[in-house]
């Protein structure tokens, strides 16, 4: 029997022109702005192609999914129901259970092989697709049949066909493509503009591309179209990029709070996880990754997040068999480069070299998918291989898309590659709030002192390795320990430098 994507292929062969699909797509948004109200404590579990080529944003995002009565906390309940669950699920961005995934790829691949003119089956198998390669990093496989699903979508019915629009947006995001993922949630957005699924996808590639004025209106015009977990998660993301980390709390808190499904709640508390270990707080980041994964065992954000938090508190080999966790359902190259790092804080470098080389071995299977792994490989061949191949990547990069992520990895690559003015200029361009780098960062910090004390300046590189470290003392096993012993040997100012006004 032929294979959806081999219907695919076929039914793709006439070209699916975004631009052709005209508006009047129906909006099923709910209205009423939604606001952060409620705080729980920090301790409680309760309480992120050109036009032709494509992405997903990777924070999972909700709407309310359907919990069956006696259903456990994160196992689905078996039955035609997971399929279901699963279709609401990715129609409106919202965390999927893997099993559910499954059952709707199984019932939507026979579905277009029945009717292969039914462009919505399509863009639903789209869909599903890239939140099932998203899950288990499995992009070579999984994200070059979403697009051949979306655009099928897209040539069986080009007229106001806003779904599949916001789906290959969500895989360019995915893609980390995020000119492609704008050009396309625009195109969305321009045909049904009260389509609030339309508006997580722009948040994400204005992000992206360093434009944080346009993810902000993006987010007020979703807050004016929906309400619940799904906008205070998105609202959460923004504030955490404005520097507005009590704010993030408190959304997320209400995000989870006020998730109906296991696995959706899972993954609001895996992003409150990981605020709390950003800001240094161990112990309640540990608890939320570990009940995010008692809620959903496929969580693995949550088991790297419980690798990085038990590594903080010195609980060594539990960090390392939650990263091997993580790494078994979902390789991706951060986890590995991390597990590597910790390696190597213990001084077992043949270990950190074996996830080293996986590193490098996922991200070219990923690209295969079309995924853009320069800031990935660009970080790691900074620290750990050619840092002037890490510049080459990421200058490349920064021309593309120039947000505040590739700054402080290219102002770092530049200064461990000897060029330390132009890596300062970077790295204040990721931490200095007159450019947008509003996000409080231990890591962006570290970067930019250590580069001010190669350069000589040194009350400045005091200042920022101390905020750094006061922000989390435990960003990192390995670069942590480096902070510091770069603090302590730039000693206390020198009363002999002050100018005397006598």
């Amino acid at each position: 029997m032929e294979s959806a994507t081999e219907t695919a292929d076929a039914a793709a062969r006439a070209p699916a022109d975004a631009d052709a699909a005209a508006p009047g797509a129906r909006s099923g948004a709910g209205k009423g702005r939604s606001r952060p109200r409620r705080r729980v404590p920090t301790g409680s579990p309760a309480g992120g192609l050109v036009l032709g080529g494509l992405v997903l944003g990777g924070l999972v995002l909700g709407g309310v999914l359907l919990c069956l009565p006696g259903e456990e906390a994160g196992r689905p309940a078996p039955g035609p129901a997971q399929g279901a669950r699963a279709q609401a699920a990715v129609r409106t961005g919202t965390a999927a259970a893997l099993p559910d995934l499954a059952v709707l790829i199984g019932e939507h691949e026979a579905r277009v092989r029945a009717r292969p003119e039914d462009a919505r089956s399509w863009a639903v198998l789209g869909a599903a697709y890239v939140e099932h390669g998203r899950r288990t990093a499995d992009a070579a496989a999984l994200y070059p049949k979403a697009e051949r699903a979306l655009r099928t979508s897209l040539s069986v019915r080009p007229a106001g066909n806003t779904e599949a629009l916001v789906g290959l947006a969500a895989l360019a995001n995915a893609r980390r493509d995020f000119p492609a993922a704008r050009s396309w949630g625009e195109a969305a957005r321009k045909r049904a503009p009260k389509r609030w699924t339309v508006y997580p996808q722009l948040i994400d590639a204005y992000t992206g591309l360093g434009d944080h004025k346009r993810a902000k209106t993006a987010l007020d015009r979703l807050l004016e179209l929906r309400s619940g977990p799904a906008a205070l998660g998105r609202a959460a993301a923004v504030y955490r990029d404005e520097g507005r980390r009590e704010d993030a709390a408190a959304a997320l808190s209400d995000a989870a709070a006020g998730s109906a499904a296991p696995v959706e709640r899972a993954a609001w508390l895996e992003r409150a996880g990981q605020l709390a270990f950003e800001r240094g707080d161990r112990e309640p980041a540990l608890r939320y990754f570990q009940e995010a994964v008692r809620l959903d065992p496929d969580q693995r954000a949550a088991q790297a997040g419980r690798g990085r938090a038990l590594a903080a508190l010195g609980r060594t080999a539990e960090a390392l068999a939650a990263y091997r966790a993580a790494l078994a359902g979902q390789p991706l190259p951060q986890y590995a480069l991390e597990l590597g790092e910790l390696y190597e804080s213990l001084g077992m470098p043949g270990a950190a070299r074996a996830q080293y080389d996986l590193l490098r071995e996922r991200v070219r299977r990923e690209a295969a998918g079309g995924v853009d792994g320069a800031l990935v490989l660009g970080r790691f061949e900074a620290d750990h291989g050619d840092p002037a191949a890490a510049v080459r990547r990421l200058l490349a990069q920064w021309r593309r898309q120039p947000g505040i992520e590739v700054a402080d990895a290219l102002g770092w690559a530049l200064h461990r590659a000897g060029r330390h003015e132009e890596g300062l200029r970077y790295a204040v361009i990721a931490t200095d709030r007159a450019h947008e780098g509003t996000v409080r960062s231990a890591p962006y910090l570290w970067h930019r002192g250590m580069i001010e004390r190669q350069l000589r300046r040194e009350g400045a590189a005091r200042r920022h390795l101390e905020e750094a470290l006061r922000i989390n003392p435990y960003f990192s096993p390995l670069h942590a320990r480096t902070a510091r012993t770069a603090l302590v040997a730039l000693g206390e100012p020198s009363v002999a430098r002050v100018p005397d006004f006598s």
